[in-house]
């Protein structure tokens, strides 16, 4: 058992260092041709922070562990939506700007009732899947256009590095990555058969956290900054990135068998989502406060409790 989690562990540490190395590889390549910040920041750096549920998804895709895959997405915007969002209003009142409340929150609502519905057949298939990928060549794009219009997005210092290092830098990245990704997978399912319990199970609690860790780290240190705005679009955009591109690629991949046990997990989702919308809506005005943090948090653990006592 002990090796099992140590190598998790390791897994997980090479996620998230493999997608530090592949995104700055990628942002200093991207800067040697001359590719704005602002691009670089919607693309490379938003999917980097969702890199680790990427290859866990894949790796899980490619292995016909439809449960770790979806469990994993699912586990991981539960665990970006309740515990790290409820975390950072815990520390700082989250500030909300009306582009966030009227389109990128209901968009993704949208998405969350987009998967539901698809799912219901008990299969994501790879016409279900382009899609999904559709949906996030649309959000992006719009993103984009509304980060050019009002200036918004943080123009991050990019370090640059000679273009042998960058390609150096990928490479390693991605090597890091697929590897990072089967140890959590296949010990993660070993792990599952020792204690006699589901793949979900294990895809929502333990692979769902351990790949949230950037989004974790971003969001906090964004709050202690003062920049919560950041931190939100972190959230909500890595959550869209989920649906729509991991599963997108994953069920591309591989027809994903859905288990209708997590409507359940979905419903709660939705509904965090749905809050999350109503938030800003009610004292104090356009913020996330404490209290509605505490609420999510509690929401959370009581979330964990259920899932692994089931």
């Amino acid at each position: 058992m002990i090796k099992y989690i140590i190598f998790i562990i390791i897994g997980f540490f090479l996620l998230i260092k493999g997608a530090d190395f592949l995104v700055n590889g990628a942002s200093s390549l991207a800067k040697k041709f001359r590719i704005p910040n602002i691009v670089i920041g919607l693309t490379i750096v938003s999917i980097g922070t969702s890199a680790p549920e990427l290859f866990v998804s894949i790796t899980s895709s490619i292995q016909k562990a439809s449960d770790i895959s979806v469990g994993n997405v699912i586990g991981s915007n539960l665990c970006n939506l309740l515990f790290i969002l409820g975390t950072t209003a815990i520390i700082k009142d989250i500030q909300f700007k009306s582009s966030t409340k009227y389109i990128e929150i209901p968009f993704l609502i949208f998405t969350n009732i987009l998967f539901f519905v698809l799912v219901q057949d008990g299969i994501l298939s790879q016409k279900e899947s382009c899609i999904l990928v559709f949906l996030f060549i649309c959000f992006l794009t719009y993103t984009y256009l509304e980060s050019q219009k009002n200036q918004t997005y943080p123009q991050e210092s990019i370090k640059e590095i000679s273009i042998l290092g960058s390609i150096f830098s990928i490479i390693i990245g991605i090597i890091a990555l697929k590897y990072g990704g089967e140890f959590v997978v296949e010990n993660a399912k070993r792990l599952a058969k020792l204690f006699k319990v589901s793949d979900k199970i294990i895809g929502c609690t333990i692979i769902a956290i351990g790949t949230s860790l950037p989004e974790l780290i971003t969001s906090i240190v964004s709050a202690k900054r003062g920049n919560t705005d950041l931190a939100l679009g972190n959230i909500i955009g890595s959550n869209i990135f989920n649906v729509l591109l991991i599963l997108g690629i994953s069920s591309f991949i591989n027809t994903i068998h859905f288990n209708l046990n997590y409507n359940l997990d979905i419903i709660i989702l939705y509904t965090a989502s749905l809050l999350l919308f109503l938030f800003p809506h009610f004292a104090p005005k356009n913020y996330m406060s404490k209290k509605e943090g505490f609420l999510f948090l509690g929401t959370y653990l009581v979330y964990m409790l259920i899932t692994v006592l089931h």
